[in-house]
């Protein structure tokens, strides 16, 4: 009987060898990340615990989007900045990749931009090439398509001064500092949108904006040193104070990551729903403070409703020391001029420049577009936006709007212009802006408020996060009215949209 058992034990013995060993034919063998199973004859032995497995070598799950990790810390008095920034980037651009390309603003400014070291995946990288603004990486292996690469950037910025020039040249120099603020606004290091296997960094102009951001998420760790009166700072992010003084700001699926600082801001808040607008103004400013915080308040509720739901928890609206308004994700800055000429009523430039920034926080922010090559896809909707807040909050100014904010002006144009072609801040704006304003005007006033307002809310909704285009654009507008345009179309745009 002993010698049965025995004999019985070892054909097991083999049988289980062999069934583990070969693979049947036309089955793949299992992977380090596959498991095989091989059925044992019943037993009425308990199962015994196995031993904890070893982990595998299993890639990190792929981002939804870029994320950017910038711990920095600022002298505010020596106007230096030491930072140590991580991105993970998920290639999401649907082609293998070999290189990166990353924009580095601040590079343009004689000797505000310091690369102390650079690593892709932990290996220091030096064969990278920076030239002004751009920063090519190459990779050492490709990346492949839904692969997540991580890139360390060490680096310290010396602000320059923001000199302002004349307004209708060029437009105002926001990057630096002043007397009495400092701005970091597309002060670190982004990787640019890869569009159909093109890097997207245009070349600076005088006025507009020639950058183009991917949506990605934020966390800013920030200190000041030497410790001493530290600044108020109005930011992108949501401020969440830390154990070691420093304060964390985060935010989710946003263009970019803006940060001002001052020791004179005075501040004023209110709240919408969820949403906490916090108004930042100089000392004597406190009426147009207070106007601007009311009038972005009132905005953020008409295009809520509108036009569809505001997608942050914050909302800063900071006085600039230069001389026109400008967006940034969560945050926009208003001119110390639109300040200083503040009567204390909706009738004026503070207003509804302020509702303008407001509005990017769609035409921008959710729904981004080339601001260089098709600038009117975001200015155009954003300056009608100014007519939507006013037929809402205060239908009397309407025609007060449109005589003093675009008539007096006598635009033309084609409204498809690039900002490198526009011979001028004012043409420029009278085109892109102005004539564009028109247009959806028209064309709201031809398929009426029902179709036009079901467009406005499909084009947040399709474009929510993504990068879009002129024809998609006209794509959705067709789409949404059987009423033809075609002429209108022809009237105000250069190019032919089929």
């Amino acid at each position: 009987m002993q010698n049965n058992k025995k004999t019985i034990l070892s054909l097991l013995a083999i049988i289980f060898i062999l069934s583990a060993c070969s693979t049947p034919q036309g089955t793949a063998s299992p992977t380090n990340t596959e498991q095989a199973f091989v059925e044992l004859p019943a037993t009425n032995t308990p199962a015994q615990p196995t031993e904890t497995p070893l982990p595998t070598n299993t890639p990190l799950p792929v981002l939804e989007r870029a994320k950017y990790t910038l711990n920095t810390t600022i002298d505010y008095d020596a106007k230096t900045i030491a930072v140590d920034q991580t991105i993970l980037y998920p290639n999401l651009t649907g082609n293998q990749l070999t290189a990166l390309v990353i924009a580095v603003v601040p590079n343009l400014w004689d000797g505000s931009f310091t690369l102390n070291s650079l690593a892709v995946d932990g290996q220091p990288v030096t064969n990278y090439t920076l030239n002004e603004q751009r920063l090519d990486i190459p990779l050492v292996s490709m990346l492949p398509v839904n692969a997540m690469v991580e890139i360390k950037i060490q680096y310290s910025l010396n602000l320059p001064f923001a000199e302002q020039e004349d307004p209708s040249v060029s437009r105002p120099r926001i990057y630096g500092y002043t007397s009495r603020q400092l701005n970091l606004v597309n002060w670190y290091p982004f990787v640019v949108p890869n569009i159909n296997g093109e890097w997207i960094l245009h070349d600076p102009w005088y006025y507009g904006e020639h950058l183009v951001y991917d949506s990605a998420d934020y966390e800013v760790n920030l200190s000041f040193t030497p410790s001493g009166l530290t600044p108020i700072v109005a930011s992108s992010g949501v401020p969440e104070p830390q154990a070691d003084g420093s304060t964390r700001y985060t935010i989710t699926s946003a263009r970019t990551f803006a940060l001002a600082a001052s020791r004179d801001f005075q501040t004023s808040s209110t709240q919408v729903g969820d949403v906490v607008l916090t108004s930042y103004y100089f000392p004597f400013n406190e009426a147009g403070g207070q106007g601007a915080l009311q009038a972005s308040a009132q905005a953020l509720q008409v295009y809520s409703a509108r036009f569809g739901a505001y997608p942050h928890k914050s909302l800063a609206i900071v006085m600039g020391d230069f001389n026109d308004g400008m967006e940034y994700s969560a945050f926009f800055y208003l001119s110390k001029d639109f300040y200083n000429l503040y009567d204390g009523t909706p009738a004026n430039y503070l207003t509804f420049v302020a509702v303008h920034e407001t509005a990017h926080q769609w035409w921008f922010e959710q729904v981004a577009n080339d601001q260089a090559l098709q600038p009117w896809l975001d200015e155009t909707l954003a300056t009608y936006s100014e007519r939507v807040y006013y037929e809402n909050t205060y239908p009397d100014l309407l025609s007060w709007w449109w005589s003093y904010r675009i008539d007096f002006y006598n635009p033309e144009g084609f409204v498809d212009i690039p900002i490198y072609e526009g011979q001028g801040f004012r043409t420029y704006t009278n085109a892109a802006y102005f004539q564009g304003a028109y247009f959806l005007e028209k064309v709201r006033q031809r398929i009426g408020d029902e179709a036009f307002y079901a467009f406005i809310q499909t084009y947040l909704s399709q474009g929510r996060g993504k990068i879009v285009t002129a024809n998609d654009f006209f794509n959705l507008l067709r789409a949404s009215s059987s009423t033809d345009i075609s002429d209108l179309i022809n009237q105000y745009f250069r190019s032919v949209y089929q």
